[in-house]
């Protein structure tokens, strides 16, 4: 694996985007930034954390096996990464807030997005980008945040964690290549936040009450309703309130 350790950029998933366009990535590439001072999360979110406290990095990886209907499953891999590692650090209550925020109990430790590169049609390559609260402890008026520094009063070694979450990436990476998306799916299901408890959502129409039973194989939430109606969601289509 290339490595790429910068002290200040503005997304790495942006700099690795312009990356590629300049080469010909064919081997992976992480991008790692002390400082990241417009960290993007999902639909636009803002992702601020304080220079060198945190993870802040992004991997270039060339797929292989995973078609673009199936792109979903490398959030899902990615997630379990995470999660594994945080345990791992005793970090307890883990959980995975769909699609891909990392919580202890009710607070977000981790987030993660995905960007993927299609060329002829096709699912080329993925961005995989991680912001990893590690040692920051003061999250200002951030609603709902915490680190693994707080959550166990110890200071951790940066490139420590970022060799663990790497180990356990390429451990997911295996699994997809050998195609044992089911067991993947089965997995990110059982660590879902929030799953078969009467929840709050708030939709297109409104505030609703449901149930969490999974999710499609595209990514989609599935939410048990009214009259035992099984419905699907996309992400900009529904919101989980707690």
């Amino acid at each position: 694996m290339r490595i790429v350790k910068l002290h200040t950029t503005g997304s790495t998933n942006d700099y690795l985007k312009a990356l590629a366009k300049k080469q010909s990535l064919e081997e992976d590439t992480l991008v790692w930034a002390l400082e990241q001072t417009n960290g993007r999360g999902q639909m636009g979110t803002k992702w601020s954390t304080e220079a060198g406290k945190n993870l802040t990095f992004s991997i270039f990886r060339k797929v292989q096996r995973v078609t673009i209907e199936e792109q979903f499953y490398v959030t899902m891999a990615a997630s379990l990464a995470v999660k594994v590692v945080l345990q791992k650090l005793l970090i307890k209550n883990v959980s995975v807030k769909w699609p891909n925020d990392i919580l202890s109990d009710k607070e977000k430790i981790c987030g993660i997005l995905i960007e993927s590169v299609i060329k002829r049609g096709k699912l080329d390559a993925v961005i995989l980008g991680v912001g990893l609260n590690v040692n920051q402890t003061d999250f200002g008026a951030v609603p709902r945040a915490t680190s693994i520094k707080t959550r166990t009063g110890i200071h951790f070694n940066l490139e420590e964690i970022l060799n663990m979450l790497l180990e356990q990436f390429y451990h997911y990476v295996k699994l997809l290549s050998q195609g044992k998306l089911d067991e993947i799916k089965e997995d990110y299901e059982a660590n879902l936040f929030r799953k078969d408890k009467p929840s709050t959502f708030k939709g297109a129409n409104g505030k609703f009450v449901g149930i969490i039973k999974g999710v499609t194989p595209h990514g989609k939430l599935m939410i048990l309703e009214e009259d035992d109606i099984l419905n699907e969601y996309d992400l900009k289509e529904v919101q989980l309130l707690f």
